[in-house]
């Protein structure tokens, strides 16, 4: 009798190991790769792809240590057992849908691409915009920043169009790893950008750089395609011809909360911005030439209207329009200096250009180059060599 009891009490324990495991297992699992409390600011995404790519293993030994103490437990502690079975499969649920990233930001359902007189979206909106060839579309930053990617073709070219709330980055990537398309879908976040994870390996790419953090393709980058941030009424009165990607009626309350994300008037703490310089949800302009990175105080291109400066070697101009959210870049013939903002122009001496870097006399086009609005804390984090324009 003695041993009956002794064996009847260790299965009984097998059943607790099972259930308590299970449940910190599908904590853990969500922990380091969602906006927990310490979670964003530790290193720990090794660890953090290994339990997630271990998942299957895990559940399949904690499930098999619960069936094993299933009975003896269910015999002599029925409601025990009850509500570690539930808390369990609410552990498992909230782990695999509630907290999943893909399962909280959904792509769309259908995809509209207005011409501007048909366009709903407002002229202060800003967007992301890209050109290929004569081809010109738009993405409000209100949409994408709720999607965090939507897939396109620009004049034959497929461009997956990214943006994290989070970070204040905005992105544009060609999908393809050595050449080859890929699909990506949102996984987590990890030091507060979001996280893509490839179809083909699993492997965990940054938004914010576009390289591979995890996984087989762990130190591969994703190319970049160039795009620009500005207003709509902006981009229109550059590219009157551009499509505008248009809200997708299933997820406009989804969209109402990033309704006054664009001006950084949200309240969220994870979204929210900071009006002072250099704090950390400041905002920048982001560049890098010639793998050296620098960053702009946004506060100070409002008052300058425009920076000139070197970055990596290299003469660059930073602007700002007049409507004072939209900024552009440009890489400067060495012999030119003295530019000046002319309304929505650029001038040096008697030579003016638009915005697109193009000019009717016979000076050299201004080549634009890519600059990033982001949250100082994002741009410091994925740029850690990066200088302060001071």
């Amino acid at each position: 009798m003695t041993y009956i009891a002794h064996n009847h009490l260790a299965m009984r324990k097998f059943f607790y190991v099972g259930a308590i495991g299970l449940i910190l297992f599908e904590a853990l699992n969500v922990y380091f790769i969602m906006p927990m409390p310490g979670s964003q600011r530790s290193e720990s995404i090794d660890l953090a792809y290994f339990l997630y790519h271990s998942r299957i293993n895990f559940r399949a030994l904690f499930i098999l240590f619960m069936a094993l103490g299933l009975i003896p437990n269910w015999r002599t502690h029925r409601w025990t057992t009850i509500i570690l079975l539930g808390l369990s499969g609410l552990a498992y649920w909230a782990s695999n849908y509630y907290m999943a990233a893909d399962h909280m930001f959904y792509q769309p359902k259908s995809k509209a691409m207005a011409p501007a007189a048909e366009n709903s979206i407002g002229q202060e909106k800003l967007v992301l915009g890209v050109v290929n060839g004569t081809e010109a579309r738009a993405y409000p930053i209100q949409l994408i920043a709720y999607h965090h990617q939507v897939l396109d073709t620009v004049a034959g070219k497929v461009l997956m169009v990214t943006y994290c709330s989070v970070c204040r980055t905005g992105r544009v990537y060609e999908p393809s790893v050595d050449g080859k398309p890929e699909t990506f879908r949102l996984v987590g976040m990890d030091h507060f950008n979001a996280m893509f994870e490839d179809s083909r390996t699993g492997s965990w790419w940054r938004q914010a750089t576009g390289e591979a953090i995890a996984g087989d393709f762990k130190g591969k980058s994703i190319p970049e395609y160039p795009s620009r941030q500005m207003t709509l009424g902006q981009w229109l009165a550059l590219y009157p011809g551009s499509r505008i990607f248009q809200p997708d009626t299933f997820f406009v309350d989804k969209y109402k909360g990033l309704a006054r994300y664009d001006s950084g008037l949200g309240k969220s703490d994870l979204t929210r911005t900071d009006t002072s310089s250099w704090a950390e949800k400041s905002w920048v302009v982001g560049i890098v030439q010639n793998r050296k990175a620098k960053a702009y105080d946004w506060n100070r291109l409002k008052k300058e209207r425009k920076i000139q400066d070197v970055v990596g070697g290299v003469p660059v101009l930073i602007v700002m329009g007049k409507d004072n959210m939209s900024f552009f870049a440009f890489k400067l013939p060495e012999d030119y200096e003295g530019f000046r903002m002319d309304g929505d122009s650029l001038r040096a001496g008697t030579v003016a250009w638009d915005l697109k870097g193009a000019t009717p006399g016979n000076a050299p086009v201004l080549v634009p180059i890519n600059a990033y609005q982001e949250f100082w804390h994002s741009w410091r984090t994925f740029h850690p060599g990066t200088a302060r324009y001071e």
